[in-house]
């Protein structure tokens, strides 16, 4: 089944009925373009397509130009479509009996990577995989039938399907579906429905903590918040622990890696602020030397604490690659292993901190710079909302440090280069050469990461 919605009883629904027929259900990305879909749904070999009100017009285009054998559309919204049957009276009209061959197993749900710099992926999960995945989630928070939680993330998402939906409904918690985000509602829900759990991606949570700022509201009952998609600081843990609780768990993964590799309990961020913590517990992760994109890294040359090194993965809930992809599958899974392509320190305890991806890293004057560190510094400035850095070619350095920043309009590039040449953890060769100022906001997608091609195309090319 393929599927285009916003958050939703539809959605779930969807999913559920998946895990029980063996027929998988392929979660795509409905702010994707018309034809970005259809290759995605090719791809997964989608032969059905539901859908809502909300995506109604791009799921008709679909239809027009693709190749779906059956569609569905559940709402309210009078289409001009005979081939589409409705929703609502279908269901009435199925048996109230399960079929005594269910639960059929086998693939039931599709994902898709985020495609900031290549075609998104699709990568298939069978149900033990998926309730693996769950039962981690429930492990990790502590999840029960008390709790309630707050979805806010986009359903098609792997965070927020295997790492939220699954682990409460697993525990016969409550979900509270917010179908499109919107930071005050997001309050408004924790509030009326004495929500225990939020899961939110850091560029979310800097919105929420925006707007409780303004708003007279009450968050108490949150006992825990879930985020991860992005490297997470230390001003926004202090600024959420602040506002909104103190239980605040900062993850690590990506949809290859099921629900998440890593996860750091609330009590340990005092002592290692910022960290992702250690692997979760299903996986076995490793840090080893880092090798350049078209080579495999060694597992066995693991790094000692203090260095850096590139992530990979193993355990159980790994799947067998790509769809219709084996040249990108065989760059990330080899043998037992998952490649992150991500950059970690490791300390002396264990508990890992992402520096930077692999594929992000560039060389200025013979030395390597790992952007996000950079990032890091220029932050921590009190009128710099988000920073991108990136190498800019030149004759003199190779690579020139460049920096792309979101400021609140008070400072100019003399005094974001004098804080950088005062800060402590920003050595000289890691400075930027050249700033580009700006007050709009970085563009991102919807798990938070920047789209650095179209910033860097709009300001240096």
């Amino acid at each position: 089944m393929c599927d285009s919605a916003l958050n939703s009883p539809l959605a779930a629904e969807s999913m559920i009925a998946g895990h029980k027929r063996e027929v998988p259900t392929v979660q795509l990305p409905y702010r994707g373009t018309t034809a970005e879909l259809i290759t995605m749904a090719e791809s997964a070999d989608a032969k059905a397509l539901l859908f809502d009100d909300a995506n109604a017009e791009t799921a008709l285009q679909m239809l027009d130009r693709g190749n779906f054998e059956f569609a569905l559309h559940a709402g309210n919204a009078d289409l001009d479509a005979a081939s589409v049957e409705s929703y609502e009276p279908m269901l009435d009209a199925a048996p109230d009996s399960e079929s005594a061959d269910l639960p059929m197993d086998g693939m039931t749900n599709v994902f898709f990577t985020s495609g900031t710099t290549s075609q998104p992926k699709g990568v298939a999960f069978d149900g033990e995989q998926m309730w693996l995945g769950a039962y981690q989630g429930v492990m990790e928070h502590g999840i029960n039938q008390t709790d309630i939680a707050i979805v806010t993330t986009p359903w098609y998402h792997m965070v927020t399907s295997d790492a939220w939906l699954f682990p409460h409904w697993l525990a016969g918690a409550t979900t509270v579906l917010h179908a499109c985000f919107d930071p005050e509602e997001v309050l408004e829900l924790v509030e009326r429905h004495t929500a225990t759990g939020l899961l939110a991606v850091p560029i979310q949570l800097e919105e929420i903590n925006d707007a409780y700022e303004q708003m007279a509201t009450k968050t108490d009952s949150l006992r825990y918040i879930r985020t991860g998609g992005a490297i997470v600081s230390e001003k926004l843990i202090e600024r959420t622990t602040e506002h909104l609780s103190e239980g605040f768990y900062n993850t690590y993964g990506m949809t290859e890696g099921g629900p998440n590799l890593t996860f750091a309990h609330p009590s340990v961020q005092s002592d290692h602020p910022g960290t992702i913590g250690k692997a979760s517990f299903s996986w076995e992760l490793r840090v080893v030397e880092t090798v350049p994109i078209t080579e495999h890294p060694d597992p066995e040359a693991t790094v000692d604490a203090g260095e850096r090194g590139e992530i990979i993965a193993r355990g159980p809930g790994m799947p067998d690659g790509y769809l219709d992809n084996p040249e990108a599958a065989a760059k990330t899974f080899f043998g037992e292993w998952l490649r992150t392509r991500d950059v970690a320190c490791i300390d002396e305890d264990g508990y890992l901190c992402i520096v930077d991806r692999v594929d992000n890293m560039f060389t200025s004057g013979g030395e390597n710079i790992y952007p996000a560190e950079v990032e890091r510094a220029i932050e921590s400035h009190s009128a710099v909302d988000e920073v991108l850095v990136f190498g800019l070619d030149d004759d003199y350095w190779g690579k020139k440090v460049t920096a792309v920043v979101v400021t609140d309009g008070t400072v100019d590039d003399d005094d974001i280069d004098i804080y950088c040449k005062s800060h402590e953890s920003l050595a000289n060769y890691k400075r930027p050469r050249e700033y580009a100022l700006r007050i709009e906001p970085l563009p991102r997608t919807d798990t938070g990461t920047v789209e650095r091609s179209r910033v860097i195309g709009k300001h240096f090319e």
